[in-house]
């Protein structure tokens, strides 16, 4: 089974000291838990804005196997309107000042380097920027911190992504974006970084399957994938499902099939049922020695 291993250069949770920083091994399939403190959010809006209801949801992931949380307070679904960094501050920063500590890795999902820069010094560990770090400012704050990253592929923004998405080879232009990015943030002082392809930022149907189908030519490179796929537009057009909260069972399907591939990573909603399937799995696919 697959080893993966992210950087930082600060203590983190079960991490070992090596040359490089603090290494976060492990194998197989991690499960990110998605944890919305937004009003918006295309299938969870609203449910995690009181620190009450956040910290619960938070805790019964953590306690369940999730490897990392995925705290975010602006929505990047389609058409969403971007929010003021203060608000976004106001959504998230309790939520991370109270879950410092508590023995899980926090990522935070955020697209401005003022914000990462607050999140990064109340207790997060990595970045997951859906911009791809785009801002020189967002990798100086992930190189400053010692924080991991992770570098998503979008075509436009939130706002406009999803008007005639157009690619001569979506899988070649995408696996390239993602490998040049990374090879320029790590060489600008970033420890590692997580690879995501930006399933439903900016793609058809048909681009969103073909890197689907792709994560194992992605995986083979030298940075670990994380595939979101989690209760997205393509699950409803693949198998008519018009609610995005009940899109749980197509999100494990790509999700699994997604490890079956060599995904190092997750990220849902649905996470400790996610949890529960990718170590069922695993049990079903391990070869005895």
């Amino acid at each position: 089974m697959t080893e993966h291993c992210l950087l930082f250069r600060f203590p983190v949770p079960s991490s070992t000291r090596t040359p490089e920083g603090w290494a976060v091994n492990w194998q197989g399939c991690a499960v990110m838990g998605i944890l919305n403190a937004t009003p918006d959010s295309f299938s969870d809006g609203g449910q995690h804005l009181s620190l009450e209801a956040a910290l619960h949801s938070a805790q019964q992931m953590q306690q369940r196997g999730v490897f990392m949380l995925d705290i975010g307070g602006e929505s990047t679904r389609p058409n969403a309107e971007p929010v003021e960094a203060a608000t976004e501050l106001d959504r998230i920063l309790p939520l991370i000042r109270a879950l410092k500590g508590a023995g899980v890795l926090l990522s935070v999902d955020t697209m401005k380097p003022e914000v990462a820069a607050e999140a990064l010094k109340a207790g997060a560990h990595l970045v997951n920027d859906v911009t791809g770090l785009r801002d020189p400012a967002m990798v100086r704050v992930c190189a400053e911190a010692g924080a991991a990253a992770c570098i998503m592929h979008m075509q436009g923004e939130p706002r406009t992504m999803q008007k005639n998405p157009v690619y001569t080879d979506v899988v070649a232009e995408v696996h390239s974006y993602l490998h040049s990015r990374a090879a320029e943030v790590k060489a600008a002082g970033v420890p590692s970084v997580l690879l995501d392809a930006g399933i439903g930022f900016g793609k058809t149907l048909e681009h969103n399957l073909a890197l689907l189908r792709a994560t194992a030519e992605l995986s083979a490179g030298p940075d670990p994938v994380l595939v979101a796929a989690s209760r997205k537009r393509l699950i409803d057009y693949l198998a008519g499902v018009p609610e995005a909260a009940e899109r749980d069972a197509g999100s494990l399907a790509l999700h699994l099939d997604a490890a079956r591939r060599g995904a190092a990573m997750v990220r849902a909603h649905a996470a400790a049922e996610h949890v529960q399937a990718l170590r069922v799995q695993e049990k079903l696919l391990k070869v005895d020695d």
